[in-house]
């Protein structure tokens, strides 16, 4: 029987998310279409009936500008909004900044899809001659982390981010969800694909074949044991978010130039 709530929410789309660019851990602001997809998702969460108590982003623009979108169309502003490092995209080192499509054509479609989808591969780590090493490591927000600026990733696998995530998820998220509160968690394609795969004990291989859009949100039903008691709910007009599905994984493909 159903017992909890809890909504997942990958950021709406982002400036890099247009141009195709792995964006991680550089800070960038929702696109007009990524504005449009949280104001909507907010509107169909009310539509629904839906009412959140705590919301839980990470410390990167994209994901809070998301979580205050949504509030707002749901006339919710007023509720608590806590950041942590702990919910950021994965960290794609080397890859940071770099053009999907342009690397499936230098690299091959197969090694960008392991780059990007795979549970145990890191990519190449980033260093100090990175063309957005100093953005991310002077940035003031990264002075405020549980840990050591030093001590923060370079490079991360999948498995990475969930080492990374879940004792954020158990010490501070699932207390709040055992009080009986309806959580939602806007973060980002990777620390929610993470999350699943714990929750859903989602195998390492099939993990690489669970895609997430931008601004759709995920409602999982717990039990008392935080076991998810039916598949998770991808919300919305169902087409539309197969074809949102479809441009994501598209991502990663090759595009010759004519």
């Amino acid at each position: 029987m159903s017992k909890y709530k809890l909504f997942l929410l990958r950021h709406g789309e982002g400036a890099w998310n247009k141009e195709n660019r792995f964006c991680s851990w550089v800070d960038q602001k929702l696109s007009v279409d990524g504005v449009k997809e949280a104001q909507d998702c907010g509107r169909l969460l009310k539509q629904q009936g839906y009412q959140f108590d705590i919301v839980f982003t990470s410390i990167l623009s994209r994901s809070i500008q998301t979580a205050w979108l949504v509030l707002e169309a749901m006339g919710q502003e007023w509720l608590p909004v806590v950041k942590s490092w702990r919910l950021n995209e994965r960290h794609y080192g080397a890859l940071i900044g770099l053009n999907r499509a342009e690397m499936a054509l230098q690299h091959g479609e197969d090694k960008v899809k392991l780059w990007r989808r795979s549970y145990n591969i890191t990519p190449p780590p980033i260093d100090e001659s990175h063309p957005y090493f100093l953005e991310i490591y002077n940035d003031r927000r990264y002075t405020t982390c549980d840990v050591p600026k030093e001590k923060l990733p370079r490079a991360e696998s999948l498995k990475e981010v969930l080492d990374r995530l879940l004792p954020y998820w158990n010490s501070t998220v699932v207390p709040e969800i055992r009080k009986g509160k309806t959580v939602l968690i806007s973060a980002h394609g990777n620390s929610c694909r993470a999350l699943l795969k714990h929750l859903e004990g989602v195998s390492a291989e099939d993990i690489a074949n669970v895609t997430l859009p931008t601004g759709i949100p995920v409602l999982l039903e717990l039990d008392e044991n935080l076991q998810p008691v039916k598949p998770r709910q991808l919300l919305g007009d169902q087409a539309k978010i197969q074809a949102a599905i479809k441009k994501v994984e598209d991502q990663g493909k090759a595009k010759p130039s004519a």
